[in-house]
């Protein structure tokens, strides 16, 4: 499994109390393919992908990525698996204005300590598999939202994660902008192997998902299996 989460239980202060925000989670993600995570807001579904991608600790139970438990790592050596084998796309896109779309990708090889004439290359394979090879050299103020999320995705598999979380990537998309952003989504799930998690509150895109599990009040429900 790439994603293993293990009865996670995960609360928040309320006052004098604690307000349960994920209770006793059990989720399988397995590679190459794709868990939608769907649920009303305020369900927990955010703080899954929280816990997915070891931003925060759970009060209990065990996370495993890519074979790693996350449980007694530190700060640093968490830093390094979500900069190794995790690759997240936010919302927003939250590109950096001065660059272009081939140098946004080529920053996060930076980071890894890759070799420039490598990050070149990679970025230049990536855009052109989310279809913006005639883009790369443009800002972010020069393409569209759709064009910017595609960038935002190319960019979180620029170090090959084993675990891509997708955080509602359609909400600031009209319907056919964002159905072929999740069906880039999919394709590059089964193109690059890796175990997505995709959170979305719009339902007409689930058709593509291999699995689909529902959090209400911070429980999971039992997954469908497509």
């Amino acid at each position: 499994m790439s994603l293993h989460l293990t009865d996670i239980t995960l609360t928040y202060p309320d006052g004098d109390s604690r307000l349960t925000a994920l209770d006793r989670v059990t989720l399988d993600v397995p590679p190459g393919s794709l868990t939608a995570v769907v649920g009303p807001s305020g369900s927990g579904k955010s703080s899954l992908l929280a816990v997915a991608a070891t931003l925060i600790a759970p009060d209990a139970g065990t996370v495993t990525i890519d074979g790693t438990t996350t449980t007694g790592l530190t700060r640093g050596q968490l830093a390094d698996l979500r900069r190794r084998k995790i690759g997240m796309v936010f919302q927003q896109p939250n590109l950096l204005p001065s660059l272009t779309a081939s140098e946004q990708l080529q920053v996060m090889a930076q980071i890894d300590g890759r070799k420039p004439r490598t990050a070149v290359r990679k970025a230049a394979e990536l855009l052109a598999a989310v279809g913006l090879s005639d883009h790369a050299d443009k800002r972010p103020h020069q393409l569209s939202g759709g064009q910017r999320q595609r960038v935002n995705i190319a960019r979180a598999l620029m170090n090959d994660p084993r675990l891509l979380l997708v955080d509602e990537p359609t909400s600031a998309l009209d319907h056919e902008r964002g159905a072929a952003v999740i069906d880039l989504i999919t394709r590059l799930t089964h193109d690059h192997f890796t175990a997505t998690v995709l959170v979305t509150h719009d339902r007409t895109h689930l058709t593509a998902a291999d699995q689909i599990t529902e959090v209400i009040d911070g429980r999971l429900h039992l997954p469908s299996i497509r």
